[in-house]
């Protein structure tokens, strides 16, 4: 498929690691932030450094990248657990080539996402893993990289899914108002609801229809487009893990012991539904309240603390490269909110919308920020205050215009890599290899959502 040999072409040629490109990007901004804000002096250009460190250790914004590392890591604990590692190895036992490899990955990947994003990024990395070492043991080619661009696709539904930060964060009560301080917005603040509940947002018809359309379509593609491309024998060896012979003596029972982690495990259970019930019968949920639930199915599905704590230590490792990245982007954040970049992006698109375009605009404008901060809750703490009031202003419902907000950023995640940090180390494979085939299901994907959001 010439097409997209040139656009791996490209991107070999002019993509760099995902921790050089968020360098390059955070370079960039300063620029754009120096020379089309108004900031020209040698004052504004030491505003733009403080904007910058400021940014880096918002406090904040450093709350938000714990939450969003814990569903990441906890996704990731939970899928090392045997029941779901019986469920993986189900369905690669069904793939019986390329085609059929690349379809269950992306439809069993997009699910899981639907439900977390964290778990949905994890087990679509493991699942390209373990279909690769299926093809290498029953000696049929597979194409990769496509495989690898399968297990990724839940990152271009997460956002609309339950573990959505900007419907999770809108659900949270006075969260609205929050996005409004001062005595300058207390005319704004006063006329939004206490919160938007997630049955309105994540659980509503339309966005399930939507999510619909992409879990057909988007397997779709991949099947064509595995068709059209070449295939070659994937020399990547079965991990193969030893069992350690050890005695256990004394206290380290306690460590091994079966009884006592269910036991834990049932008691965050029941802490859970305790503190929760009233948001689970209302479709509420909340960050907080997500990872609550995941530790709980993390301690209950491993057999063990030991067990829990070995998928600790690799999950960890997958998640380092994001950890240090997340400063990085909080400073670019930084410098577009304080010189006002994010807000003449939104105000632009503001100024030209309609009620009925409105949405759309929301759409492409969230897509574009997020390729220079790829943090769906964060962008939302920025942007999301200008999509408030442009949507009060031309009486757009809120509920719409934040899925908006959601499918933007989501969609652009096709694009930049910096999520894909965890599917690379799993599966060996490079940003620039998978990039092709991503931004193929990217344009896709804008497609639905824009054609969705203006008949919806």
């Amino acid at each position: 498929m010439n097409i997209t040999r040139l656009i791996e072409s490209g991107f070999r040629r002019f993509i760099p690691a995902p921790f050089t490109l968020a360098v390059l990007l955070t370079l960039l901004t300063m620029l754009l932030a120096f020379f089309f804000t108004g900031n020209t002096g040698v004052s504004d250009a030491t505003n733009i450094l403080d904007s910058w460190q400021k940014g880096m250790w918002d406090p904040s914004l450093l709350v938000f990248a714990v939450q969003m590392m814990l569903i990441l890591v906890l996704g990731h604990i939970l899928v090392l657990s045997k029941p779901v590692a019986k469920i993986t190895s189900k369905l690669t036992s069904l793939v019986k080539g390329n085609s059929s490899a690349v379809v269950m990955v992306s439809v069993s990947t997009m699910i899981v996402a639907f439900f977390n994003w964290g778990l949905g990024l994890i087990f679509g990395a493991i699942m390209a893993r373990k279909v690769a070492e299926t093809a290498r043991e029953k000696n049929f080619k597979i194409n990769y990289p496509l495989l690898g661009a399968s297990g990724y696709v839940g990152l271009m539904v997460w956002h609309g899914g339950m573990s959505g930060s900007a419907p999770l964060k809108a659900a949270e009560k006075g969260h609205l108002e929050s996005l409004f301080p001062g005595a300058e917005n207390t005319g704004i603040a006063a006329g939004l609801p206490e919160y938007i509940s997630t049955e309105i947002t994540i659980f509503s018809s339309w966005n399930l229809i939507i999510f619909g359309l992409l879990l057909v379509i988007i397997p779709g593609v991949l099947y064509f487009v595995s068709k059209a491309t070449s295939v070659k024998e994937v020399n990547l060896p079965q991990e193969k893990r030893t069992k350690e012979k050890f005695f256990i003596f004394g206290a380290e029972k306690l460590d091994h012991s079966p009884a006592l982690k269910t036991v834990f495990g049932l008691l965050l259970l029941a802490a859970f539904f305790a503190n929760y019930h009233s948001n689970l019968l209302e479709a509420n949920l909340t960050p907080n309240m997500l990872n609550f639930l995941m530790l709980s199915l993390c301690i209950l599905m491993h057999s063990s603390f030991v067990s829990f704590l070995r998928a600790l230590d690799e999950a960890i490792v997958g998640a380092g490269a994001i950890l240090i990245q997340f400063p990085l982007y909080f400073g670019i954040m930084g410098i577009m909110r304080e010189t006002g970049m994010v807000n003449d992006i939104a105000v632009f698109f503001a100024e030209i919308a309609t009620e009925a375009s409105l949405p759309v605009y929301i759409f492409f404008s969230a897509g574009l920020v997020n390729i220079f901060v790829p943090s769906g809750g964060g962008q939302w703490a920025v942007q999301g205050p200008v999509i408030i009031e442009s949507a009060l202003q031309l009486g757009v419902p809120l509920n719409k215009a934040i899925m908006a907000f959601a499918y933007g950023d989501q969609i652009t995640n096709m694009l930049q890599p910096f999520w894909a940090l965890p599917l690379l180390a799993i599966t060996k494979l490079e940003a620039r290899e998978i990039l092709p085939y991503t931004l193929i299901l990217m344009l896709t994907g804008i497609l639905i959502y824009v054609g969705a959001l203006l008949l919806l």
